[in-house]
């Protein structure tokens, strides 16, 4: 049976799957409105620190206030969702155990509460879908295999860059094409000294967080939605940072392809972007030395091959986010999740940074993250992007310089920091062919 019919069926029997949201800013907002136009799905609660976005957001779906109850106790939740009313806390965390809720989305992009919601939702054998893919590239693989190992489900969510891109590499693979290069377009010019400060007009008008856009603009976002189709897929990048062209739409099947045939890659299997009038579009090339397949993508598609562009042009990040709900809940189905370390997103100072100074996160004025391999960020030893907020400089960091764990000390007591260890545990000992307790994972 279909989705969308699976959906009309819980309808029918006034069984909508219970959604609970946490983050309610530009990407959780646009999620709770899309969702409450999809018959079968409804928001039961929404978490967030500014308690008044939440109540803000019922009340634009058409929510009278007396059906909105600010709860700070799981009882408190439970007893209003049973009594019809929709729910809003500030306490993120509470989400996860809320009987009612069949799946938690996860949209603040802060990877402490990423992580902690994640977890909950996990424990509690609750599905959890990722607007979060800072949290991701950071424990990601941890969480995943944490998940499969508990009998839950841990996915990040259709619409933003890495669930689509894995659905081109999904359908090139069978297709029986090999992938040479997943990637994306960057829809502003790389500047990696950008601070808040200098987004916030920018951001002002675009109803952005000035943090988020500094990430976007500084190249972090990028970084971090590449790493994520890296480790879900086994590619990886070709170089630190990617290569980052500036090349349109026609081009990309050029520029995109190992360099023995006049491209940029020194390899297939590589993830990259574009500064080309693409965004906010995504792209695969792909090959083929079928010499019958060639010349049935000749007829079809008017390209010579043997390498051809597959590209989608738009994601439509949250407002495509209800279909991995669907998918989790109704099939138990992932839609894009870390099956490997292939990349990792690493710190590398926006200035020169003092011995003794508290660095910001991500979006700040500090530090921008960088793909790199993850073996060779490894033995960088590279501080990851979702641990760095909060971290103490050990040594004078100069401006362009990796932050690693010689020169710099991360917040050990934080929780992400926590399941970093585990996971780094786990790639210690190779989790892929050893059998692991679900205890020996959990805290």
């Amino acid at each position: 049976m279909e989705l969308a019919a699976k959906l009309r069926e819980r309808q029918e029997n006034n069984r909508p799957i219970r959604v609970g949201v946490i983050g309610c800013g530009q990407m959780g907002s646009g999620l709770s409105h899309a969702i409450d136009n999809i018959t079968g799905m409804c928001v039961s609660a929404i978490a967030d620190v500014i308690v008044d976005r939440g109540i803000q957001t019922f009340e634009r779906i058409g929510f009278e206030r007396d059906d909105i109850r600010v709860v700070r106790s799981l009882g408190e939740a439970v007893d209003s969702i049973r009594q019809s009313k929709v729910v809003v806390t500030e306490d993120a965390v509470l989400l996860t155990a809320i009987p009612e809720i069949d799946a938690n989305v996860e949209a603040t992009g802060v990877t402490e509460v990423g992580a902690r919601v994640a977890y909950g939702s996990i424990m509690n054998r609750k599905p959890i879908v990722m607007l979060n893919a800072e949290t991701d590239v950071t424990i990601g693989y941890y969480l995943n295999v944490l998940a499969r190992k508990t009998g839950a489900l841990y996915t990040v969510a259709s619409g933003d860059e890495p669930g689509v891109l894995k659905m081109l590499y999904e359908q090139a693979t069978l297709m029986g094409f090999k992938v040479i290069c997943l990637g994306k377009g960057k829809n502003n010019p790389l500047n990696t000294s950008i601070t808040p400060e200098e987004c916030v007009d920018e951001a002002r008008s675009k109803g952005m967080n000035p943090k988020m856009l500094c990430s976007f603009i500084d190249g972090t976002k990028t970084m971090v939605e590449m790493a994520a189709v890296a480790n879900a897929t086994g590619l990886t990048p070709d170089v630190p940072g990617m290569h980052g062209p500036k090349v349109d739409l026609h081009d990309l099947v050029r520029e995109f392809v190992p360099k023995a045939d006049s491209g940029i890659l020194s390899g297939a299997g590589r993830v990259d972007y574009s500064t080309g009038k693409i965004a906010p579009g995504v792209f695969a090339v792909v090959h083929t030395d079928d010499r019958f397949i060639q010349q049935e993508m000749k007829f079809i598609t008017h390209w010579d091959g043997p390498y051809y562009l597959q590209f989608r042009p738009y994601h439509l990040c949250d407002l495509e986010t209800p279909q991995s709900i669907a998918e989790a809940v109704l099939l138990n189905e992932v839609t894009v999740t870390a099956e490997t370390t292939s990349a990792e997103v690493v710190c590398t100072a926006k200035r020169d940074l003092k011995t003794g100074e508290k660095v910001d996160g991500i979006g700040g004025a500090d530090w921008y993250g960088v793909i790199y391999q993850f073996d060779e960020a490894r033995r960088k030893k590279a501080i990851p992007i979702g641990i760095a907020g909060g971290g103490i400089v050990k040594k004078p960091i100069r401006k362009g310089e990796i932050l690693s764990a010689d020169n710099f000390s991360p917040d050990t007591t934080t929780f992400v920091y926590r399941l970093r260890a585990l996971q780094d545990s786990l790639v210690e000992f190779d989790a892929g062919r050893l059998s692991i307790d679900a205890k020996e994972l959990s805290i």
